[in-house]
C-alpha cells in the first residue's frame, strides 16, 4: 500500500507539471483517490485542508479586484517607473519590494497585492508580464523566512523553538535568520538583472492615470496592518488571517454597493477570485495528508539521519539541500511540521546546535519551493493570475528563473547560518 501511495504521489506531480491547464483537476482527483483507497478518511481529508490559507487567498483576491478597479496599480506603476532608468532596473526594484513586503505579510497575499502593479508595468511598457510576475513570486517566497510573521513555516518554527519576533533578528547575542535571508535576497539581484539584461530601453510615460477611489487602497493597506497586528496577539483563532482577509473584502463589498448602488463592481470582484487555484491548493493539502498517513514523509525524515550520521556539517548540509529538493515538490508546511521534531532529536543525539539545524531546515524548505511552479502557494497563485491574463507558463520557463534564483539564495543563507551558528 505504501508503494501505491508513493506511485500515486509521483504520478500526481508528473501530471501537474506536464498538464499545466489541468493542474487543479489533477490535484482534486488525486486527493479523492487517496480517500477512496483508504489512506485518509473523509473527515481527515477535510481537516487536512488549510482553510486559513484558502480564506485568506479568496478574501485578498476580492480586495485586490476592487484595488485594480480603482486604477491605483496603474498609478503605482507610473510612480515606480519614474524612479528607474530602464526596464531592467524596474524589474529589480519590483523584486526587492515584493521581498520586503513578504517579510511581514503572507507570501500569497504579497503576490496578490503586487501582481496588479506588475501587470500594469508590463502593459505600459508593452512587454510580457511572465518573467516579472515570476520574479515577484520567488522573491516573496525567499523573504517569507525572514521574520516570525513572514510565512507559516516561520510561525511553526517560532512556536516549536519558543522564539519571539525579535529572535529572528538577534538571538543569544548572534544575528538571526533574518540576516541570512536578506543577504540571500541581495545576492539574487544580479540574477534578476541578468534575466532582464536585454530590456534596457528607457522608461517613458505619456500619460498620468487618475485614481478613481482611494478606499480600496486603504482596505488593502488595512489588510496588511491587521495581519501584522494579529501576529502579535496571543491565542488568536486558528483562522484569524482568513477571517481578516475575508472580513476586509466583505467590508469593501458593502462600501462598493453603497457607492455604486448596483452590483456590477461587486460581481466582477467575486468573478476575479481564482476558484481553480483554490481547488488546486485544497487538493494538494489532501494529497500531502495521504502521503503523510502512508508514512512516506516519515521515511524521508529518517533518511536524513542515516545520510548525515554524527558529522554536524554533513547533517546540516543534508538537511538544507535535502529540504530544497523535497520542497520543490512537497508543500513545505507538512514537511516542516514533520521535520521539526526530527531535527530536535538529531540535535539531542548528536550534540549539534539545534538552532543551526532549525535555521537550515527553514532556509531549505522555504526557498526550495521556488524551484518548480508547484513548489509553493505563491508560485501557484502567480501562475493562476497569468493564466487569467491569457499566459500559460511552462515548467521550463518558470524553472529558468526559479532554479538560479533559488540556488543563489540558498547557498548564501546556508553559508551564513553555518558561519554564525555552527
Amino acid at each position: 500500500m505504501r508503494v501505491l501511495a508513493l506511485c500515486l504521489f509521483i504520478l500526481t506531480y508528473v501530471l501537474m507539471i506536464a498538464l499545466p491547464k489541468f493542474r487543479p483537476w489533477v490535484a482534486v482527483a488525486s486527493g479523492a483517490l487517496y480517500v477512496v483507497l483508504g489512506y485518509v478518511n473523509l473527515g481527515e481529508a477535510l481537516q487536512s485542508i488549510n482553510y486559513n490559507v484558502l480564506l485568506m487567498l479568496a478574501g485578498t483576491m476580492g480586495t485586490v479586484s476592487l484595488f485594480i478597479q480603482s486604477k491605483m496599480p496603474n498609478r503605482l506603476a507610473e510612480l515606480l517607473l519614474a524612479k528607474v532608468p530602464n526596464v531592467m532596473w524596474a524589474a529589480a526594484v519590483m523584486s526587492l519590494f515584493a521581498g520586503v513586503v513578504s517579510a511581514f505579510v503572507d507570501n500569497v497575499a504579497t503576490v496578490l497585492m503586487l501582481a496588479p502593479v506588475g501587470l500594469a508595468i508590463a502593459a505600459k511598457l508593452g512587454i510580457s508580464p511572465v518573467p516579472l510576475l515570476i520574479c515577484i513570486a520567488v522573491s516573496s517566497n525567499l523573504q517569507g523566512a525572514a521574520t516570525l510573521v513572514g510565512d507559516t513555516t516561520s510561525i511553526m518554527l517560532g512556536g516549536y523553538a519558543g522564539m519571539n519576533f525579535l529572535d529572528f533578528f538577534f538571538m543569544d547575542g548572534r544575528p538571526g535568520i533574518f540576516w541570512a535571508v536578506e543577504l540571500g535576497a541581495l545576492a539574487t539581484i544580479p540574477i534578476v538583472l541578468f534575466i532582464f539584461r536585454k530590456q534596457r530601453e528607457p522608461v517613458t510615460l505619456q500619460e498620468r492615470t487618475e485614481v478613481t477611489d482611494y478606499v480600496p487602497t486603504v482596505l488593502l493597506g488595512g489588510t496588511v496592518l491587521l495581519l501584522i497586528v494579529a501576529s502579535f496577539i496571543p491565542n488568536t483563532p486558528e483562522l484569524i488571517n482568513g477571517y481578516i482577509c475575508m472580513g476586509v473584502f466583505l467590508a469593501g463589498v458593502v462600501y462598493t454597493l453603497i457607492r455604486d448602488r448596483n452590483a456590477h463592481s461587486v460581481k466582477r470582484a467575486f468573478m476575479e477570485i481564482d476558484y481553480p487555484t483554490l481547488c488546486l491548493l485544497a487538493g494538494l493539502f489532501v494529497v500531502i495528508e495521504g502521503v503523510t498517513q502512508a508514512g512516506i514523509i516519515d521515511q524521508i525524515s529518517q533518511l536524513f539521519v542515516r545520510l548525515g550520521g554524527d558529522n554536524v556539517f554533513l547533517l546540516y548540509t543534508v538537511i538544507v539541500f535535502g529540504s530544497v529538493l523535497i520542497s520543490a515538490f512537497v508543500d513545505n508546511i507538512p514537511y516542516v511540521a514533520t521535520m521539526l521534531p526530527v531535527v530536535s532529536g538529531i540535535a539531542a543525539s548528536t550534540g549539534a546546535p539545534a538552532l543551526l539545524l532549525y535555521f537550515g531546515l527553514l532556509v531549505g524548505a522555504t526557498l526550495g519551493g521556488n524551484i518548480t511552479p508547484i513548489g509553493a502557494s505563491a508560485n501557484i497563485t502567480a501562475l493562476g493570475i497569468l493564466r487569467r491574463q491569457g499566459y500559460e507558463v511552462s515548467s521550463g520557463e518558470f524553472m529558468s528563473i526559479g532554479v538560479p534564483f533559488t540556488l543563489t539564495a540558498v547557498l548564501v543563507g546556508y553559508l551564513f547560518c553555518w558561519l554564525v551558528w555552527a
